[in-house]
């Protein structure tokens, strides 16, 4: 599996699509329920991007935009009015997992000069965590060929009703997502963690995908180096360069990352998720999750227990 694919495989909207109402200036939507992420398709027309604590970024048709929460921010017509209450005939405030309030109003949702779609997703997975951190607060991006067939589609689907016509929206929203992240991070301003640069390199790379292909393998230096056909010194050498950790100790934060996702989001025993990632016995990988994690692993499995009031609301 493409290393790229593992680590948003579990990224999924939920049924969060807004901006299906008519936008006439002046507008502004204010998005306060702090998703993980957010991404921003406008459909018509263009709007600013307005963090909390961040300038101002422009998005328009052709281009797509992702902003990393949780902290609140708006999308407007104006960013020198973005938090001005006053302007309450056109302000909304945007909840994930509501409905807009006109969105009963199909015939009219292309008929005003802007229309954005947003999907949110609310990404606690420490998986998809490791390359998501890299974000910067806001990106913006133009479509690629893939991904710009999909407008039209996207708006012959916003009016059709029916059987399963929000989970056919989300998937799409979905691969709009992976599309973006993925040309932003072939992009010169983007800053990758170092061991995603490391995947292109010949020396580095065979080992980062033989470690993520089969991660309870018990990998050696020596046999990750018989893959990239080096000596063990080279891969150690380059390995450490690129991505600021030996393969061995790569090998176990990531081992320690694919456990605390399974701790998480299954009811598999600490044996059982220590044996799904490479340990003989509880004990030794209880040792090894401590150290790197400051906690046991039963402790992180009731940390990481979702409270009530924080379940996500049904899509």
């Amino acid at each position: 599996m493409d290393v790229f694919d593992e680590l948003l495989r579990g990224v999924r909207g939920k049924g969060a699509v807004f901006g299906r109402s008519v936008l006439w200036p002046p507008w502004s939507l204010r998005f306060t329920d702090g998703p993980y992420l957010t991404l921003l398709l406008p459909l018509r027309g263009a709007g600013w991007i307005v963090p909390e604590d961040g300038e101002p970024r422009r998005v328009a048709i052709g281009e797509a935009a992702i902003v990393r929460g949780p902290a609140p921010f708006s999308f407007t017509d104006d960013p020198a009015d973005a938090a001005d209450t006053g302007r309450a005939a056109g302000v909304r405030e945007v909840r994930w997992g509501e409905e807009p309030a006109d969105a009963a109003e199909p015939e009219r949702e292309f008929t005003g000069p802007t229309v954005l779609l947003a999907a949110a997703y609310d990404v606690r997975a420490q998986v998809p965590q490791r390359l998501l951190r890299a974000l910067p607060p806001v990106l913006v991006v133009a479509d690629d060929a893939d991904c710009t067939p999909l407008r039209d589609y996207l708006e012959g689907q916003i009016g059709i009703g029916g059987p399963g016509r929000q989970i056919v929206l989300d998937r799409l929203l979905d691969w709009l997502l992976v599309c973006t992240l993925r040309d932003w991070f072939d992009r010169p301003e983007a800053r990758p963690p170092g061991w995603y640069a490391a995947l292109g390199d010949e020396v580095a790379g065979p080992a980062l995908r033989a470690i993520h292909a089969d991660p309870a393998h018990s990998w050696s230096t020596a046999e990750l180096a018989a893959r990239a056909g080096v000596s063990r010194t080279t891969l150690a050498k380059r390995f450490t360069e690129l991505v600021g950790d030996g393969p061995v100790a790569y090998l176990t934060e990531w081992r320690m990352t694919l456990a605390a996702d399974l701790l998480s989001s299954t009811e598999l025993t600490v044996a059982a998720v220590a044996r799904r990632v490479g340990y003989a016995d509880a004990f030794g990988f209880g040792a090894a999750f401590k150290r790197l994690r400051g906690v046991s692993p039963g402790a992180y499995r009731r940390e990481a227990a979702p409270e009530p009031d924080r379940a996500a609301p049904a899509g």
